[in-house]
C-alpha cells in the first residue's frame, strides 16, 4: 500500500512516521530534561496486517419496533442475526493481548449517525430518537479488541426517518460513498496506551491509488491511505490527542455531504 505524507509537524519536537510502501520514516531524538531522563519513544503509525479474517459472517437487522415516548420521541428496537460469528467470545488471533480488549468479547459497533459505537454483545439494542428526524445507521461485526469485520455481508447501513408521528420510515438505499469512524474511542491507561488502534469503515467506495483515498489526522500528523486497513498509534503523547478522518475522491479533492468527515478527541494517561 502507498502512504502519502504532508510534511511533519513535531510534537514537543518529537515525530516519526512509520508505515510501508512509498513512506518515509524520520527519527529524531527527544530532547532529555536532565542527565537522568531517558529519551522518549517516537510516536508512529503502523499498518496492522493478517488479523483473523471471518469471510463468511453475516450481520442483519430482522426487526425494528418503534414506541412513542413522551411527546416528542419514539423509542426504537432494534434486533439482529449474526451467522458464522460469535459474540460474546474473546477473538484469539495474533493481536489479540496487544492493544485495548474488552472482556465482554465479539460484538456489534452500533453507530448512529456517525457518532461514538456501542458496543453490542446480544443481538438486540434500543435507541430514542427525535420526532420528524433523518438518520444513517451502520452495524458491522467487531473483534473482541474492536477490530472491525471487513468482509461483505459482515456489516448493515441503513437510512431512515422517524415522521411527526412516530412510525419508521426507511429511506432509499444508501449509495453514496460514505466514511464512519470506530477507533479509537474514550480514553486509555497504562499499558494500553502503547498500542491504540485506528480503525474506520468505509461504504460504497473501494480505495485504491487511482480511487478513493482517506486522509487520516493524528494530533499534528498527516496520511493519505489508499487501502481499507487499520493502524496502530505507537508511543503517542499522553493527554488529549485529536483525530479526524476524511474521504476523498480520485484526484485527492474531500468528498463533501453526509458521512464523509469525522472528528474525536481522545484522552490517554499513564
Amino acid at each position: 500500500m502507498n502512504l502519502k505524507f504532508t510534511p511533519p509537524v513535531f510534537f514537543a519536537g518529537l515525530i516519526a512516521l512509520a508505515s510501508l510502501g512509498a513512506c518515509t520514516q524520520n527519527n529524531k531524538t527527544a530532547n532529555t530534561q536532565d542527565s537522568t531522563d531517558s529519551a522518549k519513544a517516537a510516536m508512529s503509525i503502523e499498518p496492522l496486517t493478517d488479523a483473523e479474517e471471518f469471510p463468511n459472517a453475516k450481520l442483519a437487522i430482522t426487526n425494528v419496533k418503534t414506541e412513542k415516548v413522551g411527546a416528542d420521541s419514539v423509542k426504537l428496537s432494534y434486533t439482529f442475526n449474526v451467522e458464522n460469528y460469535e459474540l460474546s467470545k474473546q477473538t484469539m488471533d495474533g493481536h489479540s493481548g496487544e492493544c485495548a480488549n474488552s472482556e465482554k468479547g465479539q460484538h456489534i459497533h452500533f453507530i448512529m449517525d456517525n457518532k461514538p459505537y456501542e458496543a453490542l454483545y446480544k443481538p438486540e439494542h434500543s435507541v430514542t430518537l427525535p420526532l420528524n428526524s433523518e438518520h444513517y445507521l451502520l452495524c458491522f461485526l467487531s473483534r473482541s479488541y474492536h477490530l472491525s469485520v471487513k468482509s461483505p455481508g459482515a456489516s448493515v447501513l441503513v437510512h431512515f426517518k422517524i415522521d411527526k408521528d412516530g412510525k419508521y420510515q426507511a429511506l432509499d438505499a444508501v449509495k453514496e460513498p460514505m466514511l464512519f469512524y470506530s477507533r479509537p474511542k474514550g480514553e486509555y491507561a497504562g499499558k494500553d496506551t502503547q498500542n491504540v488502534l485506528l480503525d474506520f469503515y468505509v461504504s460504497n467506495a473501494t480505495l485504491a491509488a487511482d480511487a478513493y483515498k482517506v486522509k487520516v489526522n493524528v494530533g499534528d500528523t498527516t496520511f493519505t491511505v489508499d487501502k481499507w486497513q487499520p493502524y496502530f498509534i505507537k508511543n503517542a503523547p499522553m493527554g488529549n490527542l485529536d483525530l479526524k478522518i476524511t474521504l476523498l475522491d480520485a484526484s485527492g479533492k474531500e468528498l463533501t455531504g453526509d458521512n464523509t468527515s469525522v472528528s474525536r478527541s481522545i484522552t490517554l494517561k499513564d
